[in-house]
């Protein structure tokens, strides 16, 4: 088999041993693409189209890359659990176009068809080396679907992901500025709970879009925050809000917001 030379560029052509990379995918077309570019960047890659071949080859790979439906009644989660019982070392990712059914079983990472890019799987193949080394990876696959509908949005937007209880699910990077706090302070903290007087203005709002499933759309001076920032004066916000299905089906709440002017007074 002829292997293709490693992309100067890959984290494992620095010398480090070569990573093992068992492809289990029933597709024939997406199984050669995603080992030819692994190969490409590095990886020595160890396909396999059934389960069958998936698991006579367990013994000799160092991470596992499942495609969650396997035609047949079969599933990826099922391999995934099998090769934990036998190689329980071994890093599993499952490639899946949903989140809610399984999410949470032995596998360390779910990535999202149509959601996730090559970047992420090359990413987290990089990230699950230190597992391999010794330190548990366990990357929450939500942030993966929630980064996605941000990045459809505009980086410059700021963007905020929550439940009907105002519960944070997702922050952006420039909102998570604005408020003054790292993007993963926020997850699973209550807006209303941590920021009371800020962001009491919202709670109601919240829960109406969640409820009748119906846009909320903002344009005034007031600010974005109950009590605008100094710097506020004079500029008028573009807020929207507008319901998301979660990924456990439960109606959440995307909340953007981003300047739409500012009044020439504030620079008088």
């Amino acid at each position: 088999m002829m292997v293709e030379p490693p992309d100067p560029r890959s984290s494992v052509s620095n010398g480090a041993p070569t990573v093992r990379v068992l492809l289990l995918d029933d597709e024939p077309s997406n199984l050669h693409l995603r080992t030819a570019i692994l190969r490409q960047h590095g990886y020595e890659c160890i396909p396999a189209s059934t389960v069958e071949e998936a698991t006579e080859l367990f013994h000799n790979v160092d991470i596992a890359v499942l495609d969650y439906h396997l035609g047949s009644g079969q599933f990826g989660t099922e391999v995934a659990t099998r090769l934990r019982r036998r190689r329980p070392h071994v890093p599993i990712i499952i490639l899946s176009a949903t989140l809610d059914r399984y999410f949470g079983g032995v596998e360390d990472m779910h990535l999202l068809k149509g959601y996730s890019s090559v970047e992420d799987l090359l990413s987290a193949l990089s990230s699950l080396n230190a597992k391999r080394r010794g330190h548990p990876v366990v990357v929450d696959a939500r942030d993966f679907f929630y980064s996605r509908i941000s990045m459809a949005i505009g980086s410059d937007v700021l963007v905020q992901i929550f439940d009907d209880h105002g519960v944070w699910l997702y922050c952006n990077d420039a909102a998570a500025d604005y408020l003054g706090q790292p993007r993963d302070w926020f997850p699973g903290r209550s807006v209303f709970d941590e920021m009371p007087t800020l962001m009491r203005d919202w709670r109601d709002v919240l829960q109406t879009v969640c409820l009748t499933r119906e846009t909320y759309i903002d344009r005034t001076r007031r600010g974005l925050l109950n009590i605008p920032k100094p710097s506020e004066h004079n500029v008028t916000w573009s807020v929207l809000a507008f319901p998301i299905t979660l990924h456990d089906n439960r109606c959440g709440v995307v909340l953007t917001a981003r300047i739409l002017d500012r009044s020439p007074a504030l620079y008088a």
